[in-house]
């Protein structure tokens, strides 16, 4: 393998990055239709877990690789892949991901998208793993019928870089605020690619939801999105709004361990652990609403869950929220927290549920704070839709 010479690293990663990924397995992203299999399937591009690679493996095909490579193209075109997000909505920025494909990366991608309804939308058997085969000229024929080379480009021609370690991730970020369904990844002219992340806030139809119909207003699938945090060593916050319960520990939101801890610990007469700090995470939520249930899950937490947590929760407008993020949440002026669930105990690998809410009115944010450190995998928040005055 040739020498690579390291490239200093940006000190300022996009912000889109803390968004949600709207195009992963987990929350029901899939390829429905990809151009050439041959060394590796275009479904590994979708894959929660980082890309990973083994030396010594092969395929019947040639070198096993974690991504979605195509076959030295010897025929005129080039390939490509439409993948169905899981969450429809708005994107801001896309991780196109070469881990590992250094000699054989494909040189420069594009990217189109489509907000496309559902009866519009031709049957495709599930894709699963193709590797050592290329669409057929039926499916090219089905393909054919979502026009997808029409579709709005969101990123034009672009070079990537390869696959070493501080060069893999290619950042692009988008400027369109319409809502999106698919997208199309165009690959100039074939090669290799280990993920591709695509980054964006959930967008739900608010129309088609009954005034007396309870919502889980943080959820990434209505909108929800993580805005700042504390701390994010093990696992990022954003992972608290994921589908499902948690699949293990790397699921949730975990910190590292305070180093302010007092070296003896100390309870009050309620139990709860006399602690200095504590680590949050600040969260709006996918429309205005009057919060009535709430779920903490801390699944999988069982030798390090938090001691205690607290939810409160504010109403603040675009830019109020604009300037916080800006000046990473220091200062909170102007805002109004209120007492959502106060400080409460919690327990290791246990789902805690609480409806005795006693703030009866609309919020857009949440912050919920955790007492000293630890993890929690999953929260919920279901709550009847308001309008704010």
């Amino acid at each position: 393998m040739a020498t690579h010479r390291a490239v200093q690293k940006s000190s300022v990663d996009p912000h889109f990055l803390q968004l949600n990924n709207l195009a992963c397995e987990s929350v029901g992203g899939k390829v429905l239709f990809a151009t050439d299999d041959w060394f590796a399937s275009a479904h590994n591009l979708l894959k929660r877990d980082s890309a990973t690679f083994i030396p010594n493996a092969f395929t019947d095909f040639g070198k096993w690789m974690d991504g979605w490579e195509t076959r030295r193209k010897r025929i005129p075109g080039h390939d490509w892949c439409i993948i169905q997000l899981g969450v429809t909505g708005v994107i801001h920025g896309f991780d196109v991901d070469t881990s590992f494909f250094t000699g054989n990366y494909a040189p420069s991608i594009s990217i189109q998208a489509a907000c496309l309804s559902q009866d519009g939308i031709p049957e495709f058997p599930a894709q699963g793993d193709r590797t050592g085969t290329a669409a057929s000229e039926e499916e090219f024929q089905a393909i054919q019928k979502l026009q997808s080379d029409s579709w709005v480009e969101l990123v034009s021609i672009a070079a990537l870089k390869p696959g070493y370690v501080d060069t893999c991730h290619n950042y692009f970020p988008v400027s369109s605020q319409q809502r999106w369904t698919h997208i199309r990844l165009n690959l100039y002219p074939d090669g290799g690619i280990a993920r591709v992340k695509v980054y964006g806030i959930g967008e739900r139809d608010w129309t088609a939801v009954s005034p007396d119909e309870k919502v889980d207003l943080a959820s990434l699938v209505n909108g929800g999105v993580c805005v700042g945090f504390s701390d994010a060593h093990f696992g990022h916050p954003r992972n608290l709004i994921g589908l499902g319960r948690a699949i293990n520990m790397g699921d949730g939101w975990e910190t590292a361990r305070r180093l302010d801890r007092p070296p003896v610990l100390t309870f009050d007469d309620k139990g709860v652990l006399q602690v200095p700090g504590s680590e949050w995470s600040v969260f709006r939520l996918g429309h205005p609403g009057v919060i009535t249930h709430i779920e903490i899950d801390t699944n999988h937490f069982k030798g390090n869950f938090p001691d205690s947590c607290t939810i409160e929760a504010c109403v603040m407008r675009p830019e109020e929220e604009k300037e916080n993020i800006s000046m990473r949440w220091k200062t909170n002026q102007g805002l109004e927290w209120k007492i959502l669930l106060p400080t409460t105990k919690l327990k290791a690998h246990h789902q805690h549920f609480f409806s005795a809410i006693e703030l009866a009115e609309a919020v857009t944010h949440v912050r919920l704070t955790i007492a000293p450190d630890g993890g929690i995998s999953r929260m919920r928040l279901w709550a009847y839709l308001h309008s704010l005055p």
